[in-house]
């Protein structure tokens, strides 16, 4: 694979190449924070050791990898999308770790292992999704960013992650009937964290407002398509394929896309939601990477 003085992948490279590396370089910054967090002797040892149990279970690294490739389409460097991809898969985690709680959808497994409330405590849990909201913040501010690309990043960061926790609002209170209301909750609880990676990496490389607006609705219409994906997953695939329980979203008698529209109508509506987010991204630079990571978003098995 060729590397270009940006530190990023050449475009000569092909898609599962890119993919691998970006996984890779995201995986080395994540542990090199992890090992940051504290000594080993430290007294709030088993608060960071269950951060970093969540941080470092895998899973498909999307948000980290749309940060990444949007400061590559527009010319940025890796080393100043690095860190808003490990500050986006914090706040990503923090979010799985409050999901999994008992008091929320209470599931016992993520990523084929169990849940951090289940590997500590519901307590340590708590703190762990906590802690990584504000280290998010802190890993901004102690890069080697400039002071204008750090405001923006905060700012972006933080007002998505507000609009996700406002969406798990309208989520865990059902209060919605119809498929716009459905769509509208899903715009926060999935497209804000999807806007912020796409964002952030257009900060981080420089790009100007009108490539920015784009971005945002790219996101916006990749989010709904996954998390309609996300629905039918949940009624059609298995706890080994996904390596989290199937079925929860029935036993908590939650309203889908699924239940409002069934199968075949959940998969047509996220096959529109998609081609509008490629039709954008055909307006974009340098998009090849992002419609083929879109196209097997919504093929996607889990």
């Amino acid at each position: 694979m060729e590397i270009m003085p940006n530190g990023f992948p050449s475009y000569s490279s092909d898609f599962t190449e890119t993919m691998e590396f970006y996984r890779i370089e995201t995986e080395k910054k994540l542990e090199l924070l992890c090992g940051s967090f504290c000594e080993e002797n430290d007294r709030y040892k088993s608060l960071y050791d269950a951060a970093e149990y969540s941080l470092k279970a895998g899973g498909k690294r999307i948000r980290p990898v749309l940060t990444l490739e949007l400061c590559r389409a527009y010319d940025g460097k890796l080393s100043d999308a690095l860190t808003a991809a490990a500050a986006i898969e914090m706040i990503h985690t923090f979010s799985l770790i409050h999901d999994d709680l008992p008091c929320m959808d209470d599931d016992d497994m993520r990523r084929g292992r169990p849940s951090c409330h289940k590997a500590f405590s519901e307590a340590g849990a708590l703190l762990a999704g906590d802690m990584l909201i504000a280290m998010a913040g802190k890993v901004i501010c102690e890069s080697s960013l400039d002071a204008i690309k750090k405001s923006e990043m905060l700012s972006c960061l933080y007002d998505c992650t507000i609009g996700m926790i406002e969406g798990q609002t309208v989520d865990i209170s059902g209060n919605f009937t119809d498929i716009g209301g459905l769509l509208q909750m899903y715009s926060l609880k999935t497209s804000e964290l999807l806007k912020a990676s796409c964002v952030m990496g257009c900060i981080a490389a420089g790009a100007d407002k009108e490539d920015i607006l784009k971005a945002k609705e790219y996101a916006y219409n990749l989010g709904l398509a996954f998390q309609i994906v996300d629905d039918i997953l949940d009624v059609t695939s298995t706890e080994e394929q996904l390596g989290k329980p199937v079925g929860s979203d029935e036993e908590q008698n939650k309203i889908t896309s699924v239940t409002l529209l069934g199968i075949d109508g959940a998969r047509a509506l996220a096959a529109e939601f998609t081609e509008k987010a490629e039709n954008i991204l055909c307006e974009m630079k340098n998009s090849s990477f992002l419609l083929q990571l879109t196209d097997l978003l919504l093929k996607r098995k889990k």
